[in-house]
């Protein structure tokens, strides 16, 4: 279906610049709704996710071109959105990181480099293997995933077509039937869309599930320059009505630590209380303050 000729897009060719965006526009609407149709098992692949993360799991990315592309852009933005060790989310793309910045299409026809690159990562039954291609037949990526389900951990499959090699090789898929693209065979586009879609659904939701959200608020970025630590005190002013002054002087006092200061705020306990609080609760940050709340007298 992705690699169809797409009559909606039928003499592209002789279409003004403004015919050209609608016509686009139009085929990007579709892509939403596709992955609607998939939010069970994104919902499933966002429990197995989190699940692996509480047993000291990885999630592990694989694919190759756009795909690959994407799953690094997804992989490297959970530490400063989560504050979570690089180790934790990463990714395998054919060709390596060179193929981040230059296509390298000939390595995706490689079975033997897709099992290579993944049993480098030693994996075990705690981690989870998510494979992308919007085809779904991709051999670098097709073979990771037989791999990394023969060794014995949890496999996903990301598609846009239905029954195709890559389903089949994992443990359950999400396919987004998007349809056939604008300019025909350019997977870039409306299946590159619902990957980036999905990979967020996928990394978020299970952050949330593990307490790294504190209501709707991204309480665990890392403070690395000007513009964050301005977002950590207008997070902490959100999350618990102080005035600007004074969550900026709470921030302090934890230390610089956005968590650690909700909890003694809410809580209203000391800066050791709320780290080993934080500690036991795994981060998570809505437990943490919960616990504290019932050990008081």
């Amino acid at each position: 279906m992705t690699e169809r000729a797409n009559p909606a897009s039928a003499r592209l060719d002789t279409k003004s610049a403004l015919q050209i965006a609608r016509t686009i526009n139009a085929e990007d609407a579709k892509v939403a709704g596709a992955v609607k149709s998939a939010l069970p098992q994104i919902a499933r692949a966002i429990d197995t996710i989190a699940d692996a993360f509480r047993r000291g799991g990885r999630l592990i990315y694989v694919g190759t071109g756009t795909s690959g592309r994407i799953a690094a852009l997804d992989a490297t933005e959970c530490p400063p959105t989560f504050g979570t060790d690089p180790k934790m989310v990463q990714f395998i793309i054919a060709g390596g990181l060179p193929a981040l910045a230059s296509a390298v299409e000939a390595d995706e026809d490689s079975r033997e480099d897709g099992e290579r690159a993944v049993a480098s990562k030693n994996l075990g039954p705690k981690d989870v293997v998510v494979g992308i291609a919007a085809s779904g037949r991709t051999p670098f990526t097709i073979a990771a995933i037989g791999y990394a389900r023969f060794r014995g951990a949890n496999t996903i499959a990301i598609t846009c077509n239905k029954n195709t090699p890559l389903e089949k090789a994992a443990d359950f898929a999400i396919v987004t039937e998007v349809g056939p693209e604008v300019i025909s065979g350019s997977t870039r586009m409306k299946a590159g869309s619902a990957q980036k879609m999905v990979l967020n659904m996928l990394s978020s939701g299970a952050m949330v599930r593990l307490g790294y959200v504190y209501d709707n608020l991204m309480v665990k970025l890392r403070q690395k320059n000007s513009k964050l630590v301005e977002r950590a005190s207008l997070i902490l002013e959100r999350a618990t009505g102080l005035s600007r002054p004074k969550s900026q002087r709470a921030l302090e006092k934890a230390g610089g630590s956005l968590p650690v200061a909700l909890v003694m705020t809410k809580a209203k306990v000391s800066r050791s209380e709320a780290e080993q609080a934080l500690q036991s609760a795994r981060g998570d940050v809505r437990k943490a303050i919960a616990a504290m709340r019932r050990s008081q007298p």
